[in-house]
């Protein structure tokens, strides 16, 4: 039809994002019958021809691995928040054919512990050092009062992880992987690291957790929330942190708020369970 809008989810490998189905959830709830969202396989190489490809039917895109930093040098503009991370999620197509990027990691890792009750900790720990890792210690800027231990791999990754706690404001105490067990005593720990990478940490929660953020939403639960949860301590998961920056983006693509969060993580949850 003439005023249907188009919004997808870009990124290598994207078969496994679970972006369409929450978008459409929101679609369907808002009643906006006439939008479609989809997904497409899109590398670094490829990602310039498929912008430039895009009719006026294109309302925005969500972007994932490993595009959230090349598509910068392609956007009219970014937000601050982007900027401060040096990387892009989102893109909103303006009604004048500007390409605006924004970042709803970091407000939506926020809103996600919010919504736990989580509004302010002394210190705070990160597991991991890669563009995840990064997007935490800036929402941490906004949670933390105190320092954040950074538990990394290799002296290039604890420079790194420095340098963003510089640029972000955050005061950054480096550890090596070796020592993360101690940093589980903290009273949030965020862990940003790939499927596995904390499992041998899982013997190591204290008797007494604080709160654990598992960015990982696939394979669900970990085996440290699976222990941090059997200790009795509070979890907020991958699929909070999915919901709640996809949420932003609806809202941003479609201009209607507040976007139905609580049809998109029932989706979100189906999907997951029928995998």
């Amino acid at each position: 039809m003439s005023g249907s809008r188009r919004a997808a989810v870009l990124g290598s490998p994207i078969a496994h994002s679970l972006s369409p189905v929450l978008h459409r959830a929101a679609y369907a709830e808002l009643g906006l019958d006439h939008w479609s969202y989809d997904r497409f396989e899109v590398d670094e190489a490829a990602l310039p021809g498929f912008l430039d490809g895009l009719d006026a039917s294109w309302a925005g895109l969500s972007l994932t691995m490993p595009l959230k930093r090349a598509v910068i040098p392609l956007l009219d503009e970014i937000s601050a928040t982007a900027a401060s991370v040096e990387a892009v999620n989102t893109v909103v197509f303006t009604e004048d054919g500007r390409r605006a990027g924004d970042n709803t990691d970091i407000p939506g890792m926020i809103a996600a512990l919010r919504e736990r009750g989580i509004d302010k900790v002394e210190s705070a720990a990160v597991l991991g050092a890669g563009a995840t890792a990064s997007s935490a210690l800036a929402a941490l800027a906004a949670v933390c009062s105190g320092p954040v231990t950074a538990c990394v791999r290799g002296p290039g990754r604890a420079a790194e992880m420095r340098a963003w706690g510089e640029r972000l404001g955050v005061d950054v105490v480096v550890a090596d992987w070796a020592d993360a067990a101690t940093a589980l005593s903290a009273p949030l720990v965020i862990a940003t690291t790939p499927a596995g990478a904390t499992d041998a940490l899982a013997a190591s929660v204290p008797k007494t957790p604080g709160i654990l953020f598992d960015v990982l939403y696939e394979p669900w639960p970990t085996a440290l929330a699976t222990a941090w949860s059997s200790r009795g301590g509070a979890v907020v998961g991958g699929l909070d942190l999915l919901v709640h920056q996809a949420l932003l983006q609806v809202e941003r693509m479609t201009g209607r708020a507040p976007a139905p969060l609580g049809a998109m993580r029932q989706a979100g949850e189906a999907a997951l369970t029928a995998r």
